[in-house]
């Protein structure tokens, strides 16, 4: 019961919505995560969540490096692509590599990061990320709340529509 009650508390909060991505010998690899928050401004870190059965865990932890592409309100369909399993994630995705890390394009914000620490977190593993490269643009970010997408209401105002038809709509 706790574990709904929780849920429920934690989709009203307000998360930014981005695709984690890294690179190995097999190619890019990306997740969408939406558990981004700054750490410290010297030295530049920033923190993500993954759960430790994530895939893509595994590789970073191999890897040591991880970029963080922080979505645009326009591209709710690579959150939402990056979310699913059993698919190529970068399939119909324009992407390029920069600072040898996948970068999707079109994004709000990108963060290069050196892996510099873990912690156990119950279910997940918080990375710590040394950011060594970050950029962004003026561009609506997209955020995710009480399992929706959208953005900051005053930054723009266009309607939002539920990740279920998302997803609806890159299964048809």
């Amino acid at each position: 019961m706790l574990d709904q009650h929780f849920r429920d508390l934690m989709a009203g909060v307000c998360a930014p919505v981005t695709v984690v991505t890294t690179s190995g010998d097999d190619g890019p690899h990306g997740a969408t995560v939406s558990s981004l928050a700054s750490v410290s401004l010297r030295p530049a870190l920033l923190s993500i969540a993954l759960d430790r059965r994530s895939a893509l865990l595994s590789r970073i932890l191999e890897t040591r490096r991880f970029g963080v592409n922080v979505l645009s309100s326009a591209q709710e369909d690579t959150a939402a692509a990056f979310a699913r399993r059993g698919l190529d994630r970068f399939a119909g995705v324009g992407w390029s590599t920069s600072s040898g890390l996948p970068r999707l394009d079109g994004t709000a914000g990108w963060a290069a990061c050196d892996l510099s620490q873990t912690v156990e977190a119950g279910d997940h593993l918080l990375l710590i990320g040394l950011v060594t490269h970050a950029s962004s643009v003026q561009v609506a970010p997209l955020v995710y709340g009480y399992r929706t997408f959208g953005t900051h209401s005053r930054f723009s105002s266009r309607p939002r529509r539920p990740i279920a038809d998302h997803i609806a709509a890159l299964s048809s």
